[in-house]
């Protein structure tokens, strides 16, 4: 049966007002009800119109339901959260995980897109979120349909724990073998990115003309490029005029490395593993590491290296749009350890990749039945 949100929701607005030593909490998409993200500040401030939520009370904060930061509190009998959540308990027609999985759902974050105000964020009001529909099952094929879902979440939980602690792995090996990077506490040979790279170039600073048909021309937005790995399955063309246009300082090459140099996500680095015709977008450099000194994977993940970053951004923090020089890179002294020993650490992070590999693609087989379940269910 399609019924209205708010025939079965009340909003529960009882604030702290004795200001009672009870628990601070947040509200996240990823962890739902969590500790963890307040300051000192945040945690001696005067907590008397804070908001109570009871246990199996729902809460979520009105500009950021809209990513899915929503969920209902079984964590203690009673905790707090900022006065700007919104907090409501359902009625006992409704299971909390079945609703919690329906307000996450793609199907109802589209309904809050459409309905929700704002114009830095969106935002949710109760009453607005109140005209959605839901389907109200019988209870108990709302716990069947929560259990099912529940164990499909978890799977994906745990792979992408499972790719966490891959990637501090491969960190822990290098840092095992070879210490930081900047500070050379192994006291390892040392050289100037300038002298062990056969070119450092700037990419163009103008914005591409994106495309989604594949022209046969590769172009590496920022955003695709993450630590130590290019997020090709998410790559766009661009005509081969500007192509070209594109790649007369430096033409990618496989090996190369690329840096984010501005932006939201500067300073960081990704080897170029296809041999395909790709080029850059903005705000990227681009390094070409002489093999017979330095291996680009080994440079990717030195450029990665929180040490290389504060050094990267010495003196910028000022800057109303920070960014990198590629003068200032040039100039960066790394530590350079034998060939050999380069050697074992890429081996090891090679062989680490191809276990991510089969977990991603693992991982992207949950995420299609989720969506797929999502569909049937809520659809």
């Amino acid at each position: 049966m399609i019924t209205r949100i708010e025939e079965l929701i009340s909003e529960y607005s009882v604030r702290n007002k004795k200001s009672e030593d009870i628990p601070v909490y947040s509200v996240t998409n990823d962890r739902g009800f969590c500790t963890g993200y307040f300051s000192k500040e945040v945690a001696s401030k005067d907590k008397s119109t804070y908001k109570i939520v009871p246990r199996g009370y729902f809460a979520y904060n009105p500009s950021r339901i809209n990513v899915g930061s929503v969920d209902w509190q079984n964590c203690e009998d009673r905790v707090i959260v900022s006065p700007l959540y919104i907090v409501f308990s359902i009625s006992e027609q409704l299971d909390q995980q079945y609703f919690l999985h329906y307000l996450k759902s793609d199907i109802m974050l589209n309904y809050i897109k459409e309905y929700a105000t704002g114009s830095v964020r969106d935002n949710l009001k109760l009453s607005d979120l109140g005209k959605l529909p839901v389907n109200l099952r019988p209870l108990d094929e709302q716990r069947k349909i929560a259990a099912v879902l529940d164990k499909v979440s978890n799977l994906i939980t745990k792979r992408r724990q499972q790719l966490e602690k891959l990637d501090l792995l491969v960190r822990a090996r290098f840092v095992e073998m070879f210490g930081d990077p900047i500070e050379n506490n192994y006291g390892w040979s040392t050289h100037m990115l300038d002298s062990v790279c056969k070119t450092i170039v700037d990419c163009p600073h103008s914005t591409p003309r994106y495309t989604n048909v594949n022209t046969g021309y590769m172009c590496i937005r920022s955003s695709i490029v993450k630590k130590n790995r290019i997020l090709w399955d998410e790559i766009e063309y661009i005509s081969e005029q500007e192509y070209y246009q594109r790649i007369q300082r430096k033409q990618p090459k496989m090996g190369d490395v690329v840096y984010t140099r501005e932006g939201a996500i500067l300073g960081i680095a990704a080897m170029i593993n296809c041999d395909c015709n790709v080029a850059l977008g903005q705000r990227m450099m681009l390094l070409s590491p002489d093999t017979n000194i330095c291996l680009p994977q080994f440079l990717s993940s030195v450029m990665n290296f929180e040490s290389f970053l504060r050094k990267a951004l010495k003196g910028l923090s000022g800057s109303a749009s920070p960014h990198i020089n590629v003068g200032d890179i040039k100039s960066f002294v790394i530590i350079i350890p034998p060939l050999a020993l380069q050697q074992q650490y890429v081996s090891f992070f090679e062989r680490t990749e191809e276990t991510k590999r089969t977990i991603s693609e693992s991982l992207i087989k949950l995420e299609t039945l989720k969506k797929a379940l999502m569909q049937e269910y809520f659809g």
